[in-house]
């Protein structure tokens, strides 16, 4: 659990860094810090997660160098919402990844996974209904998108309830990390 919000301003002056360093190391940009720090916007709880992980991270003494372009798989295998459960189902049989973001237009809209498959199967759909079935009527959530200059330390809190994060990098979707990509790091 993370302290207020409203604690954000009080630890980055207690540790004598300035917005831009806090900006530096999390991925956040200055404006948004003085915005947040100024309470004149509401963060997304992605955001906030970055900012108290690069917070600690500084407190320690351990500013992360390592960003997500660092560690992100550079090809992104995706399917479209459009696209039947059959197709994502050979995709992942023909890649051996077990998970996929659903993007259509450069836009992440969606996850499915092999273990979002079975559950349907589970449920009760049949093998013949959900491979006729477009991805769009199953997916998922999209996984969070990061900055590719976001620090690892910031990408670790979300994998903690993610098993991908996409990378971007002005935008566009440059990269993917998934928890293979996490336990190479160890």
């Amino acid at each position: 659990k993370f302290p207020p919000v409203s604690d954000i301003k009080r630890i980055r002056k207690s540790l004598d860094i300035t917005q831009t360093e806090l900006s530096r190391e999390s991925g956040v940009s200055q404006s948004t810090i003085a915005k947040i720090e100024g309470g004149r916007t509401s963060a997304s709880y992605e955001t906030i997660v970055r900012l108290f992980e690069a917070l600690d991270a500084l407190k320690s003494g351990n500013g992360s160098t390592m960003k997500a372009a660092d560690v992100a798989s550079g090809d992104v295998v995706s399917v479209q919402s459009t696209d039947l459960v059959h197709e994502a189902s050979e995709v992942m049989r023909r890649t051996g990844y077990s998970q996929l973001p659903v993007i259509d237009a450069g836009i992440p809209v969606g996850s499915i996974s092999e273990r979002g498959i079975f559950e349907l199967l589970r449920e009760g759909l049949t093998m013949d209904e959900l491979s006729r079935t477009p991805i769009s009527k199953v997916m998922r959530e999209p996984y969070p998108v990061v900055s590719d200059s976001t620090p690892m330390s910031a990408v670790t809190g979300l994998m903690a309830g993610y098993n991908a994060v996409l990378v971007s990098r002005k935008g566009t979707i440059v990269g993917m990390i998934t928890n293979a990509d996490m336990l190479k790091l160890v």
